[in-house]
């Protein structure tokens, strides 16, 4: 579908729908309510968002330093990205990569991943870990490049603009599927505990905190419990990677989006054996990370979806 033919879709056809997409997907919280959107190229200069508009890009699946097949140049598909967050007509009030920055977990890679995203325009960069990110070490290394200010395993929150962000850890030390542990959960029972009802919740995980497909460990075993203390939240939208295309899921008032990777595709749940990268024929990789763009507007009944490739 060209950049100009643009898709509309219902909500229930945007629920089923996944695909790969190779830069930024973008949150709005404007009124008290957060919508999607994923970023697309700009000749515009970025403007600064105003007083009541939240705007924020997330990254994903780096991999810095991968080899092999599906991608062998991972890190020009991570500049790509990075100059895709910078082409936003709005200026990210910041910027969070959800996990595998590196492949792995090496000091050099970590320096890698940190001083391309330097690059990035906007406002604060935040990120979590992946697995990738914990290979040998429980995420120490991790931790010493980009746990400043976090708690735990490197779990935290913060508060800009009326909306209460978490970012949480439940890759490491993985046995079959992602785990928070009771630390972390009770790190997530203080820390909203003072809020109002009416704040928008927005939730980082590397893993899903849904039961995507557990046969390959794409879900949380104890997302449950951690769900539970949002449920008096009008507003939660929870972001992950991990799985490397896209996937949306509601559930009560709990909105989950699975974000794509910059690096190499997987396979859709359950198609093949295990979730290997993919190799695309000669040529085809840059047609699957594409673009998508996602508009709403407050009181329509649908979705806008416009797809591109990065050729």
């Amino acid at each position: 579908m060209s950049s100009d033919s643009p898709h509309r879709m219902t909500r229930r056809q945007l629920l089923c729908h996944s695909a790969w997409f190779g830069s930024a997907v973008v949150l709005t919280v404007a009124g008290g309510e957060v919508y999607s959107h994923v970023a697309g190229s700009s000749g515009h200069q970025q403007k600064p968002n105003g007083p009541n508009t939240l705007t924020f890009a997330q990254l994903s699946d780096s991999h810095l330093g991968f080899h092999g097949p599906a991608n062998t140049d991972v890190a020009g598909s991570f500049a790509r990205a990075v100059d895709r967050v910078n082409a936003l007509d709005a200026r990210p009030d910041f910027v969070m990569h959800t996990g595998d920055l590196t492949h792995l977990a090496t000091p050099g890679q970590f320096d890698q991943v940190k001083q391309m995203m330097k690059g990035l325009h906007g406002g604060s960069l935040h990120t979590v870990p992946g697995e990738h990110d914990a290979i040998d070490d429980a995420g120490q290394k991790y931790r010493a490049a980009f746990g400043a200010g976090s708690r735990g395993d490197g779990w935290y929150s913060f508060d800009i603009k009326g909306v209460h962000v978490i970012a949480l850890v439940n890759a490491l030390n993985l046995k079959k599927l992602g785990h928070l542990g009771t630390d972390q959960l009770d790190f997530v029972r203080k820390d909203v505990a003072g809020l109002s009802s009416d704040t928008p919740i927005v939730v980082f995980s590397h893993i899903p905190l849904f039961a995507m497909y557990p046969g390959w460990g794409w879900g949380t075993d104890d997302a449950v419990q951690a769900l539970a203390l949002l449920r008096r939240f009008s507003s939660v939208t929870c972001l992950n990677g991990h799985v490397h295309q896209l996937f949306s899921k509601v559930e009560g008032n709990v909105t989950f989006h699975s974000a794509t990777t910059t690096a190499y595709p997987l396979p859709r749940p359950g198609d093949g054996p295990a979730p290997a990268p993919v190799t695309l024929p000669a040529g085809q990789l840059r047609h699957a990370l594409g673009i998508r763009e996602v508009r709403y507007q407050r009181g329509d009944k649908a979705l806008a979806v416009t797809d591109s490739s990065l050729v």
